[in-house]
């Protein structure tokens, strides 16, 4: 029996090769890496050797992060202080660089919702949508909503995660004007725009535990997405979705349904976001659960 999930589609350039024992081993585009995780409670498939051979393991200095080592035939782009290369995604590029905090700038999982955002653009034409994306992070979502007709927002309160959206922007072949790049606070820019009566036919969430807003504005999880998503619910168009996803929160899939259905009309679908193990003979379809999930969409059915 499996749990409801959402299918991960096809990315040449990433692949999950294995996990197990508190780590995972990933390919993004030619480079190997191991990374901590504590969803993967389970052995490992493959043996010593292929870890051992990965390009670069991130070691954990404290509970505020560590630093990433590289085997010496490690690819040039892997070795060094900095080290960074880039991986495609349908007809977007994005720049990935280990940082600190184990993160490396994109998050394979989200592809799923990455395709099913280009899909509802093709119904919510002719004229180009609008597309929201709050805490973007550093752009994966708005450089696709961009290629896909959209006329994307990205909202982000960290300097970081914006200036990195707007080398996406720019490795992707997009103008610098293609994604509206702002260093927000994601609940106050909801609010000014409920004010001004803007209205988005996509809007995407995908807010962290904790955080600070640029000015030092408090986010917590808990206390304030009630507020958010209230605000979020006065910027949908007549014809529009909303998809929510969050990680590391420990949140069922059935208390996001609860909030989605709280909006007039549509439908809602809930389940985790997961990452299949490469395909082997051995593998028996594991998946790797990275966070969870829920959908809402309203005008969009075939």
């Amino acid at each position: 029996m499996r749990p409801a999930f959402f299918e991960h589609p096809a990315f040449a350039d990433y692949a999950l090769l294995d996990s197990g024992e508190g780590e995972k081993l990933e390919r993004f585009g030619e480079v190997v890496l191991v990374r901590p995780d504590p969803q993967a409670l389970w052995r490992r498939r493959l043996d010593e050797s292929a870890w051992r051979a990965a390009h670069l393991t991130f070691v954990r200095e404290s509970d505020r992060g560590g630093r990433w080592e590289a085997v010496p035939d490690a690819p040039a782009v892997a070795r060094g202080k900095e080290p960074s290369w880039t991986v495609r995604f349908d007809d977007a590029t994005f720049v990935i660089r280990p940082t600190p905090f184990k993160h490396v700038g994109l998050f394979p999982e989200q592809a799923t919702n990455w395709r099913w955002m280009r899909a509802a653009c093709e119904r919510l034409g002719p004229d180009p949508p609008k597309l929201l994306n709050l805490f973007g992070y550093t752009g994966a979502a708005s450089v696709l909503g961009a290629r896909a007709g959209y006329r994307a927002t990205h909202v982000d309160a960290s300097k970081t995660s914006i200036a990195w959206a707007r080398e996406n922007v720019r490795a992707s072949g997009l103008p610098d004007d293609a994604v509206r790049v702002l260093l927000e606070d994601a609940r106050t820019f909801v609010a000014r725009e409920a004010r001004r009566g803007n209205r988005y036919e996509g809007i995407l969430i995908d807010p962290p535990h904790y955080g600070r807003g640029p000015k030092g504005e408090k986010w917590q999880f808990e206390e304030n997405i009630a507020e958010l998503f209230d605000g979020c619910c006065k910027l949908l168009a007549e014809r529009s979705f909303l998809c929510l996803s969050t990680y590391a929160i420990g949140f069922l899939p059935t208390a996001f349904t609860n909030m989605l259905q709280e909006l007039e009309g549509g439908t809602v679908e809930a389940g985790e976001l997961v990452l299949p193990e490469e395909d082997r003979p051995d593998a028996a379809g594991r998946l790797l659960s990275c966070g969870v999930c829920a959908r809402w969409s309203r005008g969009l059915d075939p």
